[in-house]
């Protein structure tokens, strides 16, 4: 059973709230705007679940309308607050300014832009900035008051869970013409909720946040607040909100609006803050270093945002929801995105806890079995990690045998092990990962050989002589002089056990560029390259420290070194390839097929690449471009496999192979998977995925491989790379793991399903 601590996204429906929302479809099925009997007793439920509403949210007066959820409820508060103020001169003459919190969901800016712009208004749009503590800088507030037209505030934020001093925002608005716009939908069934108390002028709420389902809320409007109708048409709520009333999402709302009054079902503030206490000492207990976000003395008693150092946000997801327990990086909203946390920006947070935070929320009635399995399995998952060398460990670990890959917005870093010997060499290591790696190979009690660089990188600074010092022991290996890339001057090889590590130099890309030929037991098995060969691209060239006349030499060096369809590993992989080699390259680059063909000489690759690098573009991860692509034609075909194909799909392939690309923390936390018909299953991270790649290209015919994940981007990403490289037969569980059992199994019981 899952454990759902994702409750600021959204809720399942309260069994109370799923059996109103059915009675009203099967009984109370009329227009409640029709005036006979059917019609009446639909009217008798919307006016009781307003009035129930009403004394919920302590709203005696002002206008309560039924709305889709808090996104239109903001945007019809927004657009009745600027259609007022066009038409109401500013004190001092200067144009309205439009003040939203810092740390506001993005629909409260986003909305005051749109219709700042939509109705041609000038208005001045600011944010109200935060302290460190999540709270809004109330003096900063005061100060631009008198010349506020609209203020826009949480309640409680949904990703830090801070409660906004709504007083206090009162008190500096006291003599301010200001409108009052809150957010108040992670209040609800969380904190004492009095309207009608403050000069609040409207306030937003979403049925989906508290048990209720999806497109169903409410928005509160203050007495002779103006108002003007987003929705017209049939005239419904008072010609406020037209459209024919939500009959069962009013119903839902209502029978979780009614156990909110009712006190039983929900929980009260104290019980709340002792399950969080329980939750934060697990997240303690299972990672090291971990630290809290925001100060708890002021956050929901449902909300905990955290960060652990040397751990990203995607990791502890993944590791999260390979133990079944449901968390998330921020708003849902925003999830997608990838990126840093406004909301932790704007507290002045420094960027690794913005980049990795997580937050884990819970609703108001889950019981105390539940947050005990809840701790069970956060603790799971901190073991999990010490037991991959992610986490303080004290006994040493297997290593992991071969080629790891870590990567970090594009850029590339290599760990090369050889298990037998305890041996390794670390290529490109990248400041975002110094710790991590520092961890990872102490716990491991790896003998580093070498720390080496495959060039002078200009777009991050190397880390390679610090990690050095860190973890390089100079008895235990020889101590001989390096140059500028970590190579020890006068060896020819770096022995790691039954494997060797050969230098290639490769001027082009910087004048130091250098290429690592991994062999094994004698074989040429692979090349570390840089940036000579990316994916779809060549290493630009117009760098100070570039040799753009030594380029082409230096490829057709590659060529005649290394052969066609020798694995590449570069330095930067911007579209998540993985490896390449020189045969997939000149298919899809002309001007490397052009240069390894003849017909081109040094001076003139030279100069048709200075052509492809004039005006180069920051990477989608907005860093500098350390390659000049060229239009390349990615695979052909249909990558993706429905999940409902599946059982078809292995029957007709009796030779196919189920790769599971999680990380190994991943796979320690999930039970094996059970095919019918049976299939030959191979774990292979998508982290040490490089090693199978030399032995799955060349099949012929190839071998069909089904690769699986959690959601399916990483197994589409493998399937993607080898289709690249010419393997026909790859493929991707289309929606992972998490699609497929859905469709295999059950679906649980509600009790089960709410884990309340």
């Amino acid at each position: 059973m899952e454990i759902y601590l994702d409750a600021n996204a959204t809720t399942p429906v309260l069994a109370r709230a799923r059996a109103a929302a059915l009675a009203a479809m099967a009984d109370d099925y009329g227009n409640p705007s029709s005036i006979h009997s059917s019609g009446l007793k639909a009217r008798a439920l919307v006016d009781g679940v307003r009035a129930l509403a009403r004394r919920v949210l302590g709203a005696p007066t002002g206008q309560l309308l039924f709305v889709s959820g808090a996104t239109e409820g903001i945007q019809t508060a927004v657009l009745s607050a600027l259609h007022a103020l066009r038409r109401r001169p500013s004190p001092d003459g200067q144009p309205w300014l439009l003040l939203y919190g810092a740390t506001e969901h993005k629909v409260v800016p986003e909305s005051l832009r749109h219709w700042n712009e939509l109705l041609g208004l000038d208005f001045e749009i600011q944010a109200i900035p935060v302290h460190s503590d999540g709270r809004h800088d109330l003096e900063w507030l005061k100060q631009r008051a008198p010349r506020a037209g609209l203020v826009c505030t949480m309640a409680a934020n949904n990703e830090s869970g801070v409660i906004s001093d709504l007083s206090g925002i009162a008190t500096a608005l006291t003599d301010s013409p200001a409108l009052w716009l809150v957010d108040g939908v992670q209040a609800l069934g969380k904190l004492p909720l009095q309207l009608g108390a403050l000069r609040i002028d409207y306030a937003a709420f979403s049925g989906h946040k508290l048990y209720a389902p999806k497109g169903i809320g409410l928005l509160y409007v203050r007495e002779g607040a103006p108002f003007t109708p987003l929705l017209a048409g049939g005239g419904q709520e008072g010609a406020r909100r037209s459209g024919t009333e939500n009959m069962s999402g009013i119903a839902a709302l209502g029978a979780v609006l009614a156990t909110l009054e009712e006190g039983q079902r929900f929980k009260p503030l104290p019980v709340l803050q002792a399950y969080r206490e329980q939750l934060s000492a697990a997240l303690q207990a299972a990672f090291t270093g971990l630290c809290f976000n925001a100060p708890p003395a002021i956050c929901l008693p449902t909300t905990l945002n955290f960060s652990v150092p040397g751990l990203s946000s995607k990791l502890l997801l993944d590791l999260f929801d390979a133990a079944e327990v449901r968390v998330s990086g921020g708003s849902a909203c925003n999830a997608s995105k990838a990126q840093p946390s406004h909301v932790l920006q704007a507290m002045g947070l420094p960027a690794w806890q913005a980049d990795s935070a997580v937050r884990l929320s819970f609703g108001p009635a889950v019981n105390q079995l539940f947050i005990d399995d809840a701790c069970a399995r956060i603790r799971s998952c901190g073991e999990a990690l010490r037991a991959c060398c992610l986490g303080s460990h004290t006994d040493p670990l297997p290593l992991t045998d071969g080629v790891t890959r870590f990567e970090v917005d594009g850029a590339c870093c290599y760990v090369v092990v050889d298990a037998a010997s305890r041996q390794c060499v670390v290529i490109d290591p990248l400041p975002e990962l110094f710790d991590h790696l520092l961890q990872w190979l102490s716990c491991q009690q790896a003998q580093v050989r070498a720390v080496l660089d495959t060039h002078s990188h200009a777009d991050h600074e190397s880390v390679a002589g610090t990690l050095r010092e860190a973890l390089m022991n100079p008895l235990a290996v020889d101590a001989l002089p390096i140059n500028s890339l970590g190579w020890p001057e006068g060896q020819t090889i770096i022995p790691l056990g039954a494997r060797t590590l050969q230098r290639l130099p490769l001027p082009g890309h910087t004048q130091d560029s250098t290429a690592y030929l991994l062999r094994d037991t004698g074989s040429l098995r692979l090349a570390f390259v840089g940036d000579t060969v990316l994916p779809g691209a060549l290493g630009r060239s117009d760098f100070e420290r570039s040799a753009p006349l030594a380029y082409a030499g230096s490829l057709q060096l590659l060529a005649q070194t290394l052969g066609p369809d020798l694995l590449l590993l570069p330095a930067h992989d911007y579209d998540r390839r993985l490896a390449t080699n020189l045969r997939t390259e000149s298919a899809q680059q002309p001007l490397l097929s052009k240069v390894l063909n003849g017909q081109l000489d040094a001076n003139g690759f030279a100069a048709s690449k200075a052509v492809l690098e004039r005006n180069l573009a920051p990477t989608v991860y907005q860093t500098l471009a350390c390659g000049a692509p060229q239009p390349t034609q990615i695979e052909s075909g249909p990558l993706e496999l429905d999940p409902s194909e599946l059982r078809a799909w292995l029957r007709q392939h009796p030779n196919a192979h189920w790769i599971d690309v999680r990380e190994p923390y991943e796979q320690r936390l999930s039970a094996p998977q059970v095919l019918e018909p049976a299939c030959p299953a191979l774990n292979a991270p998508l982290s040490t995925l490089i090693n199978h790649l030399p032995d799955w290209l060349p099949e012929q015919p190839p071998r069909p491989l089904l690769f699986v994940c959690r959601s399916g981007n990483r197994s589409l990403q493998a399937a993607r790379a080898l289709r690249r490289l010419g393997h026909e037969q790859a493929w991707s569980l289309s929606g992972g793991l998490a699609l497929w059992a859905k469709l295999e199994h059950t679906s649980p019981s509600d009790e089960a399903a709410l884990a309340i």
